[in-house]
């Protein structure tokens, strides 16, 4: 939207996770070494530019689908003293049980055929359960094993880690950029 609404100039979009302010040394709790050892502060950034230069990527399409009342299986708790995560063990289930429908929705809408998958690693059990959603042999998200293994899990960051990885090995095509996030949410 910036970058169209501005035709020739460049954006600089940056994301920025700053996980590390959720660890929480007034409490302690299992939750919240948990949280601490699952998540990481990362920074990606990129440029946008409404007009498409040859050889550059181009968005086709946007998406966002969230699942209502699921605050309790990834979100954030606020208190005066400062947030946590909230994370439930039921997440690679419900992934694997609901993450295909609006997948494919999205696929249908923005009319693409045999598009390849780049996502967000929000963990090894979440991975494991998009391969099985999506009907994708075992091992297919390695970038984002890979992104997962080396870095860890830096949120909105770390699909933009991912993106890169698969660019230098040579993604080219379709695909669909996937990220999952609090609320529970899912983009595209």
């Amino acid at each position: 939207m910036l970058a169209r609404a501005e035709p020739g100039e460049v954006v600089l979009v940056v994301v920025v996770e700053l996980c590390t302010l959720t660890s929480r040394i007034d409490r302690g709790t299992k939750a919240d070494v948990i949280s601490s050892a699952l998540f990481g502060d990362g920074a990606a950034a990129f440029v946008l530019q409404a007009e498409p230069r040859e050889g550059s990527l181009q968005v086709g399409a946007a998406a966002e689908h969230t699942w209502p009342r699921t605050l309790d299986i990834m979100g954030w708790a606020i208190d005066p003293v400062g947030f946590r995560v909230m994370l439930s063990r039921s997440l690679p289930r419900f992934v694997e049980q609901r993450i295909a429908v609006p997948v494919r929705r999205f696929i249908k809408a923005a009319r693409l055929r045999a598009p390849q998958l780049v996502c967000h690693p929000g963990g090894a059990k979440v991975l494991d359960a998009i391969e099985t959603a999506l009907e994708l042999q075992k091992g297919t998200l390695r970038d984002e094993r890979e992104i997962l293994r080396g870095h860890g899990n830096m949120l909105a960051p770390t699909v933009l880690f991912v993106l890169e990885r698969a660019l230098r090995r040579g993604l080219c095509g379709p695909v669909v950029l996937s990220a999952l996030g609090p609320g529970f949410t899912a983009n595209f």
